[in-house]
């Protein structure tokens, strides 16, 4: 008889770092693609895309190679480390307790969780000019101080309360968010298609291959902040849950609104060439759009931002309770939600260039996440299995103490992939020493880092750990510790 989730649909989950049970699992692969196509809901994507044209002087082919290669890459990464969810049954952050050590942990933890602080923001900044656009359009209400402070107050608010009900009610939203974005993206692309002018799309010459890699780069930025959440969002997945059909899941989820969204963005500045500039990344589309079109698909991206924000948060409550908050998972979130507020105001009231500030935000976080992916997927892929009760004992009794709380094989990689990353990136206001090398401006920075982690983990000897691997309450043979490189079920 097929287990069954204990928790039904709309229910909060009080779950918090603990392990699933076997018996609570349920669910079935298919379903995280609504959850990834929700997570990259974002009229972001269009000025993204914009931005390939604008600045990268892409054609149209080019920018379709693009909006393909990096979903592939970056999503499938994501669903790469999302198999430890289903095989530890924990949240990302805590799983990376057993690689890091307990106090080691902290580390790579601490530098995730801030890095979530500019992602939230980001989407909260998003979804305030959703709703002020929204505003415009309708009733020609026009953006003020006030008027910025009360719609990041309402954005904030929203996704502070999806995202603490939990896993199950950010499944119904996903759901539900899919289906209406993905009928209105069809009514904005089959307008495009009969009011662009396409001899100049097509007219558009070609950039260079350079400019391609690093515009591969700039998108997947996204999808790789997103890796060490993976597990979040598996571990109530049965153990018997395919590994290649959490991958194709998650890429084909991402695919399906990033290489669409991207493609109408680069369309849409062959027109507007300032699209890619304007300090309101939102405002566009309703010049762009006729007021029929536009104001649904404002309100449908509304939700969608509001999604990637709750999910983000959801995650992040894991994350600050892996840091020693000890306080339940939603509460942790509220923190997150308070930093999102101040940053998201300073970013629309202070900041004179969103974009920029947005890719050097994104060129950042993608070195940030890289160093840990490395150490993470390696340890992954030797066919780690996980001590349920050594991943909650945080005291020296736990087998992931290790030496001192540290494992330093693993300390050792991430340091040193950190600092290899930064050496080679450029954002506007920072330039690594090796920042105008080929790696360096082709945007390659945080594949520097994931290769560096990865292969100094690897050979470094492994840590010591647990003399037994002790199998969650509920779990049969299968949760038996999987041979060294198997990624299979």
């Amino acid at each position: 008889m097929p287990a069954e989730s204990a928790e039904p649909d709309g229910a909060i989950e009080t779950r918090g770092l603990e392990p699933v049970p076997d018996h609570e699992r349920g669910g079935r692969v298919r379903e995280l693609v609504p959850t990834w196509v929700a997570a990259n809901i974002s009229v972001l994507l269009l000025t993204m895309g914009a931005g390939l044209v604008i600045f990268n002087g892409l054609n149209l082919w080019q920018v379709l190679v693009v909006a393909v290669v990096a979903p592939v890459v970056s999503y499938g990464l994501v669903g790469l480390i999302s198999i430890a969810g289903k095989r530890g049954g924990a949240p990302g952050m805590a799983l990376s307790r057993a690689v890091f050590g307990q106090r080691g942990n902290l580390f790579p933890g601490a530098l995730i969780w801030i890095a979530r602080w500019g992602w939230e923001t980001i989407n909260a900044v998003s979804g305030a000019y959703a709703v002020l656009t929204v505003l415009d359009l309708l009733f020609g209400v026009k953006s003020n101080t006030v008027l910025i402070v009360v719609t990041l107050l309402l954005f904030v608010g929203c996704t502070f309360l999806v995202s603490g009900l939990g896993i199950n009610a950010l499944r119904v939203c996903s759901r539900w968010s899919t289906y209406l974005f993905g009928g209105f993206s069809v009514a904005v692309l089959g307008y495009l298609v009969a009011e662009t002018d396409w001899s100049a799309v097509f007219a558009k010459p070609a950039g260079s291959t350079a400019m391609m890699v690093a515009g591969i780069g700039t998108i997947a930025a996204g999808g790789l902040s997103w890796v060490p959440s993976g597990p979040d969002f598996t571990r109530y997945l049965p153990r018997t849950a395919s590994s290649r059909g959490m991958v194709g899941a998650t890429i084909g989820g991402a695919a399906l609104v990033v290489v669409p969204m991207v493609l109408m963005g680069a369309v849409m500045a062959v027109g507007t060439p300032d699209l890619a500039t304007a300090q309101d990344p939102v405002s566009f589309i309703g010049e762009l759009l006729p007021t029929w079109i536009a104001v649904p698909y404002l309100l449908v991206a509304l939700v969608g931002m509001l999604l990637i924000n709750s999910m983000s948060m959801y995650s992040a409550g894991f994350t600050a309770q892996t840091l020693g908050i000890r306080v339940p998972r939603a509460w942790a979130v509220s923190v997150n939600a308070a930093i999102s507020l101040v940053f998201g105001f300073l970013l629309m009231v202070v900041a004179t260039s969103f974009f920029g500030s947005f890719i050097s935000f994104l060129t950042l976080l993608a070195v940030a996440f890289s160093a840990w992916i490395g150490v993470f997927g390696v340890d992954l892929w030797r066919g780690r299995a996980y001590d349920a009760r050594a991943l909650l004992d945080t005291g020296r009794s736990s087998a992931y103490w290790y030496r001192g709380g540290f494992a330093w094989q693993a300390m050792t990689a991430w340091g040193a992939a950190l600092l290899v990353g930064l050496l080679f990136t450029k954002v506007d206001w920072f330039a690594g020493p090796l920042a105008g090398t080929w790696i360096g401006g082709n945007g390659l920075g945080w594949v520097a880092g994931i290769v560096t982690s990865g292969l100094l983990y690897a050979v470094l000897p492994h840590a010591a750990g647990p003399a037994r691997t002790e199998r969650p309450e509920g779990a049969g043979p299968e949760a038996e510790r999987e041979p060294a490189g198997s990624l299979s079920n």
